[in-house]
C-alpha cells in the first residue's frame, strides 16, 4: 500500500496536467512497430511514457510482431491514466520455432516467412486493421498528410531478418491513406555480457548490422509480392534505390563512457519516446515560441553525411531533472505519522489527582467504599453478648487477654468475627467489579479529555519510571496501607501479651459479675476493634492489589500497541530514507530535512483553521488505537488519505522544480547566510549534472570522430529562469546546436543529446562482435536468408 502510494503521487506528478504542467500534443499520426520476441519488454514502458506526456496519446497504435503464442493478430485497448490505447500483436505462428539446428535458425525465419502464405495473410490484415484503427482517431490529429512510423528491435533478434519486408509492407499498406509515411529505426543494443547466449547472442547482431549496411545503401532496392488481397492474390511491394529508413538511431545499454547506468535500457525506451516527440511536436503548439532553437530533421540529416555521401547513423542520451517525487511521497507519510505521534504525546495539563481520576481512582472515595464493605461497630455489641465458659473473674487474674480471651469464650469469638465481618467484607470485595469500573472511567476520561491518548495511560501506568505517576500513587497508598497494618497487628500483638490487671476498665471490688461485664467490654473493644481496623486496611490494600493488577495489564495492553506504532514509524523512516537514497545525491538532496519542516507547517496551517485536534477527527486520522487494532494498514489507509487530500495537495508542494531544490538546498543555513546556495551557482550546478547525464548511449572507438555532429534540446518550460539560464549560458564557447521544445511544465526538466555521423566501424560493439560472427560463420553457421555475395563486406 505504501509503494502504491509512492508510485501513484509519481505517476501524479509526472503527468503533465497538473498545476501549471501541460502535455505535449503530436502533429501527425504515429505507429510504434516492434519487431521480435525480445523487444517485447519496451512495449509497455514506452505506452506509459506516452501516456504521460503526450496529450492525443489514445490515437497512438503500438503493434508487436513477434513469432511465439498461437497464429493470430489482434487488437486491444489498454488503459494507462485516463486514456486507452491501441495495442496489436500479431504472433506468426510457427515463424519462431527453435530448428533442431541454432546454426541456421536466423535464416530459416527470413525463408519460411517468404514460404508460408499464412504469414503474409495475417500481417496484411493486422496492418490494414490498424489502419482503419488511426482512421477512427483522425480528430486527434493537426494533420493525416503524413504518418510517422518507429520500427523497433533488438539487434540481437533472429526475427528481425524480417525488418526489410515488414516494414516496407507496412509502409505499403499505410500509404493507401497518407500521402507520405518517414519510417525511422530504432536498433537496441545488449553489450551486457548474457551467459547462455554469449557469443551468439554477438555474431547475430553483427549479422543483423551487417544486413543494416545492405538496406540503408542509397543503391538498395526492394521488390517482392508482399500484399495479400483476400481472395489470396498477391502484389509486388516496391523499394528504391534509396535508404530503407530515414534515420537509424542505434542505442546500447552502455553509455559513451562505457558504464551501464541504472535502469539503462529503460532510458533508452524514454528516449526513443521523446525523439519521435521531437520529430513530431504539433506545430499549433510551437507556433508562439521562437523556432531557432526548434529540430529540423533535413537540417539534422545533412549534418550527417559524409564526405563520401554515406549517411550516418544516430545515437541520443536523455537526462533528467525533476522533484524526486517517490521519496518526496514517503518522506511525508514518514512526518505525517510522526507529527501524529508527537501530538499524542503532548503533555495533558493534569494534576495526580485528575490522573488517578482518570482510571476511576479517587483514595477518597475508595475508603468510603471499603468502610461500607466492613460491618459496622453494632456488631461488635453482639460479641459481647456472646455465652463463656461461665468462670470467675478472679480465674482470669495473672493472665494475658489472649489466655483470658480462649478461657472465657473459646472460639467463639473467632468464630464470630470471621462470619459477621472476615466474610460479609470479602464478598462485599470479590462483588466489586474493579476492572469493569476503570474501563467506564476510561470511556467517561476519553469523552471529556480527548487529548488523553494511550500514550498517556501507558506513561502514567509505568512503574519502573518517574513519570509513571498512576501506577506509582497506588503502590505509595499499597505501602502505606502495608506500613498501617503491620503497626495495627504489633499493637494486636501488645495488647494479647497484655495482663488482664492492666487493662483499663471499671472495677468494683466483691461484684465479680460487674467487673465480668466490664471486662468483657473492654477486651472485645480492645482486641476486636484492633480487628476490625486491620480488616478494613486489608480489603482496601486487596482493593488496591486489583488495581494495580490491572493497571499493569492495562499498561502491557498499551505497551503492545506503541510497539505497533513506533514499528510502523520506523518502518516508514526507513522506507522513506531509502527511496531518498535510492535516487541521485544531489538531486534528493536535503529532502528529509526538507519535508519534515513542510509537513509541519501545512499541518500546523490545518490546526489553525480546524482545532488542535484536527488529526484526530473522523474526516482526517480519526482514533489511532482503534485503527491500530484493526491492524497497520487500517492507519496507514488513513495517512494515505489526509496525504494525498490535506497535504501534498498544498501550494507548498507546486513550487517550480528549481526553486523547491533551491529551498532544500538552504533547509538547514539561515536566510542571510552567506553561505547560502545562490541560484546561479545551483542553475550552473543543475545545467552541468544534465549534460554529464545525458551521455549518448552506445560506444564509439573514436569519440571524437570527424563526422561527429551534436544536436541538443530541452524539455521544459521556456519561460522559466533555468531554461533561459540554460540556453544562453556559454553562447560563444558551444560547439553544438542547443534548441527547447516547449512545454508548460513546472515539475522538472529534461535534456535530450543527439549525436549522429558514426559509422558501423566506428562502434565498439561491432569490433568486439565481430570476431564471433567471423567464428560462427566459419563454423558453419548461416545468418543470412541470402547469399553472402548480396551483403557489404565487413569493414
Amino acid at each position: 500500500m505504501i509503494e502504491q502510494f509512492a508510485t501513484d503521487y509519481t505517476l501524479a506528478e509526472q503527468r503533465l496536467q497538473g498545476a501549471g504542467d501541460d502535455q505535449s500534443s503530436i502533429h501527425y499520426p504515429t505507429v510504434f512497430l516492434y519487431i521480435g520476441e525480445e523487444i517485447a519488454e519496451a512495449i509497455k514502458p514506452m505506452m506509459e511514457a506516452n501516456s504521460l506526456r503526450w496529450a492525443n496519446n489514445a490515437g497512438v497504435v503500438y503493434c508487436h510482431v513477434g513469432g511465439s503464442g498461437e497464429g493470430s493478430a489482434a487488437g486491444s485497448s489498454e488503459g494507462f491514466g485516463d486514456e486507452a490505447v491501441n495495442r496489436f500483436t500479431i504472433a506468426l505462428a510457427g515463424l519462431y520455432e527453435e530448428p533442431t539446428d541454432r546454426r541456421t535458425a536466423r535464416a530459416e525465419i527470413g525463408r519460411r516467412f517468404h514460404e508460408a502464405r499464412e504469414h503474409l495473410a495475417r500481417l496484411n490484415r493486422a496492418l490494414r486493421s490498424i489502419n482503419d484503427a488511426i482512421s477512427d482517431y483522425g480528430r486527434m490529429y493537426a494533420s493525416f498528410d503524413r504518418l510517422h512510423l518507429a520500427v523497433i528491435t533488438r539487434a540481437d533478434d533472429p526475427m528481425n531478418i524480417l525488418v526489410p519486408d515488414i516494414a516496407l509492407l507496412a509502409e505499403s499498406i499505410f500509404a493507401t491513406l497518407f500521402k507520405s509515411v518517414q519510417t525511422d529505426l530504432f536498433i537496441l543494443l545488449q553489450e551486457r555480457e548474457q551467459t547462455e547466449s554469449f557469443g551468439y547472442a554477438a555474431a547475430a547482431g553483427v549479422g543483423f548490422l551487417r544486413e543494416l549496411e545492405r538496406f540503408q545503401h542509397p543503391g538498395f532496392t526492394y521488390s517482392e509480392p508482399l500484399q495479400m488481397t483476400g481472395d489470396g492474390l498477391r502484389i509486388p511491394v516496391s523499394h528504391g534505390p534509396a535508404p530503407l529508413f530515414d534515420l537509424v538511431y542505434l542505442l546500447s545499454d552502455r553509455n559513451e563512457k562505457g558504464m551501464t547506468p541504472r535502469g539503462g535500457m529503460a532510458q533508452n525506451y524514454e528516449a526513443i519516446c521523446r525523439i519521435l516527440l521531437l520529430k513530431n511536436r504539433s506545430i499549433q503548439d510551437m507556433e508562439h515560441h521562437d523556432h531557432s532553437g526548434s529540430y529540423n530533421n533535413t537540417s539534422f540529416k545533412n549534418s550527417l553525411r559524409a564526405e563520401s555521401g554515406k549517411m550516418g547513423y544516430v545515437s541520443a542520451g536523455l537526462a533528467g531533472v525533476q522533484r524526486p517525487a517517490y521519496a518526496i511521497a514517503l518522506t511525508v507519510l514518514y512526518h505525517l505519522l510522526d507529527g501524529v505521534i508527537v501530538r499524542l504525546q503532548a503533555p495533558p495539563e493534569l494534576d495526580e489527582k485528575e490522573k488517578l481520576h482518570v482510571f476511576g481512582i479517587d483514595m477518597d472515595a475508595l475508603e468510603r467504599t471499603v468502610a461500607e464493605c466492613i460491618p459496622g461497630e453494632e456488631r461488635l455489641e453482639d460479641m459481647k453478648g456472646l455465652m463463656t465458659s461461665g468462670c470467675r473473674f478472679d480465674d482470669l487474674r495473672g493472665k494475658t487477654l489472649e489466655e483470658a480471651g480462649k478461657l472465657l469464650f473459646g472460639d467463639s469469638c473467632e468464630s464470630f468475627f470471621k462470619k459477621h465481618y472476615d466474610e460479609p467484607a470479602g464478598q462485599r470485595l470479590q462483588r466489586m467489579d474493579v476492572a469493569g469500573g476503570m474501563r467506564r472511567a476510561l470511556e467517561r476520561s476519553a469523552r471529556s479529555h480527548p487529548h488523553i491518548s494511550f500514550y498517556h495511560l501507558f506513561k502514567w501506568t509505568d512503574e519502573g519510571q518517574a513519570d509513571g505517576e498512576v501506577t506509582g500513587a497506588v503502590r505509595d497508598r499499597m505501602r502505606e496501607l502495608s506500613g498501617s497494618i503491620q503497626h495495627v497487628q504489633e499493637e494486636l500483638d501488645e495488647v494479647a501479651a497484655m495482663r488482664v490487671e492492666d487493662l483499663k476498665f471499671a472495677r468494683v471490688p466483691f461484684m465479680d459479675k460487674r467487673n465480668m461485664r466490664s471486662f468483657i467490654h473492654a477486651y472485645i473493644d480492645a482486641v476486636y476493634g484492633l480487628r476490625r481496623e486491620k480488616l478494613q486496611m486489608e480489603t482496601e490494600l486487596s482493593l488496591y492489589r486489583r488495581y494495580a493488577l490491572e493497571l499493569e495489564m492495562l499498561h502491557q495492553w498499551n505497551r503492545v500497541r506503541l510497539e505497533r506504532l513506533n514499528d510502523l514509524r520506523s518502518k516508514l523512516k526507513k522506507e522513506a530514507q531509502h527511496s531518498i537514497a535510492q535516487g541521485d545525491g544531489y538531486i534528493g538532496q536535503n529532502v528529509f530535512d526538507y519535508y519534515e519542516r513542510v509537513t509541519a507547517e501545512v499541518i500546523r496551517e490545518l490546526e489553525e483553521k480546524r482545532g488542535g485536534q484536527v488529526l484526530f477527527e473522523e474526516r482526517y486520522i480519526g482514533h489511532v488505537l482503534e485503527l491500530l487494532e484493526q491492524g497497520e494498514a487500517a492507519l496507514v489507509e488513513r495517512l494515505i488519505a489526509v496525504c494525498r487530500r490535506d497535504i501534498l495537495t498544498s501550494a507548498k508542494f507546486s513550487l517550480a522544480f528549481e526553486e523547491e531544490l533551491l529551498q532544500r538546498a538552504n533547509v538547514s543555513v539561515a536566510y542571510d547566510n552567506r553561505r547560502a546556495l545562490p541560484k546561479e551557482e545551483l542553475f550552473r550546478q543543475l545545467y552541468r549534472m544534465l549534460e554529464e547525464h545525458a551521455t549518448i548511449h552506445i560506444r564509439l572507438f573514436d569519440y571524437t570522430h570527424k563526422n561527429r555532429y551534436e544536436e541538443h534540446y530541452m524539455f521544459g518550460d521556456r519561460e522559466s529562469e533555468f531554461i533561459r539560464y540554460a540556453l544562453h549560458t556559454g553562447d560563444s564557447a558551444r560547439i553544438h546546436k542547443l534548441g527547447c521544445l516547449h512545454e508548460e511544465r513546472r515539475s522538472g526538466v529534461e535534456r535530450l543529446h543527439l549525436m549522429g555521423g558514426f559509422h558501423l566501424e566506428d562502434l565498439l560493439y561491432y569490433r568486439h562482435a565481430k570476431p564471433f560472427y567471423e567464428a560462427y560463420v566459419q563454423d558453419g553457421y548461416k545468418f543470412h536468408a541470402m547469399d553472402d555475395e548480396q551483403l557489404p563486406p565487413l569493414t
